[in-house]
């Protein structure tokens, strides 16, 4: 016996409605695979990527994560002394927010300063050249990015430790009238 004996006979509408129904399948498992594909890229795009020294990568996104920075590396919730400063630039916070062999991140304006030594100032980006995650805080006399663990000098923002291989690019910052303010 051959498999065409074994087959059911099927009638022109039967054989019709069966390429329909494997027709409708088919776009719904491609639509189920595109909208899960869509739902995933973010995630994935976030973790994944090549490690390159480039600083390319994925941008952070608005929802929360676990490694997102905390609360207290945000930006000063004291009111500055001025908004405008005499010389031109905005002010990012009160110098005492910097302390000596330390720094503070100003997330708003995404800029990181630190002062590595009594009244010296240096101002940095405060996006990971990794892969462009957020700088979370400066402890223990380092920059650090919570998301790979990238580490980096408040002296001059080269990379110390973890995934990152480029600098922080500096910021210029300068004091004036009690604030740190980043400058043209």
């Amino acid at each position: 016996m051959s498999d065409d004996t074994m087959a059911p006979a099927t009638t022109p509408q039967q054989a019709k409605a069966a390429d329909g129904l494997r027709d409708r399948r088919t776009v719904l498992r491609c639509a189920a695979m595109v909208a899960l594909a869509g739902a995933s890229a973010p995630i994935l795009a976030a973790c994944g990527g090549s490690d390159d020294a480039s600083g390319g990568g994925t941008t952070p996104s608005a929802s929360g994560s676990s490694s997102a920075p905390s609360a207290s590396s945000s930006a000063s919730s004291s009111a500055p002394s001025s908004s405008a400063p005499a010389g031109g630039g905005s002010v990012l916070g009160p110098v005492s927010d910097v302390p000596v062999g330390g720094g503070k991140v100003f997330t708003d304006a995404k800029v990181v300063v630190t002062q590595p030594t009594a009244g010296q100032y240096k101002g940095f980006s405060a996006v990971c050249t990794h892969q462009g995650n957020p700088i979370g805080s400066v402890e223990n006399g380092q920059i650090v990015c919570p998301f790979h663990q990238s580490h980096f000098s408040i002296t001059d923002g080269s990379p110390v430790s973890g995934p990152a291989q480029t600098a922080l690019p500096a910021v210029n910052v300068k004091v004036e009238g009690g604030n740190i303010v980043e400058s043209a």
